[in-house]
């Protein structure tokens, strides 16, 4: 398998998360906005988001298990909403999720790790 099949989900599923947490999120910076009109916003960009997530998935079961790809996607997630958090409410990371967002990392390092034994 060439590089790209290595790298395309790895970008793709970066791309994804940082869409889905901005639909996840960003409508929160319109509250005076209509729900029914940050329900069809958020859906938009969740189309875009699939739009990555699907290939990524797809192209990416052909190098790594489904576990690996999910814990890619779930570590993503996680680098996504901090710098969602961060760029559009100011809100920084505090110790307990720096503690818990790296007990992730140590879930995923295990993942990868293969077999243990």
């Amino acid at each position: 398998m060439g590089g790209w099949t290595w790298i395309a989900p790895v970008v793709l599923l970066a791309g994804s998360n940082l869409l889905m947490n901005t639909a996840w999120y960003l409508h929160l910076k319109m509250p005076g906005k209509a729900l029914w009109i940050a329900v069809l916003m958020s859906w938009g960009i969740a189309f875009f988001e699939y739009c990555l997530a699907v290939p990524a998935n797809r192209i990416g079961s052909a190098v790594y298990s489904l576990g690996q790809l999910k814990i890619m996607q779930e570590a993503f997630s996680l680098l996504a909403f901090v710098l969602v958090a961060w760029s559009l409410f100011g809100q920084k990371p505090g110790w307990n999720e720096v503690v818990g967002f790296a007990l992730v990392g140590a879930g995923a390092w295990f993942i990868f790790k293969g077999p243990l034994g």
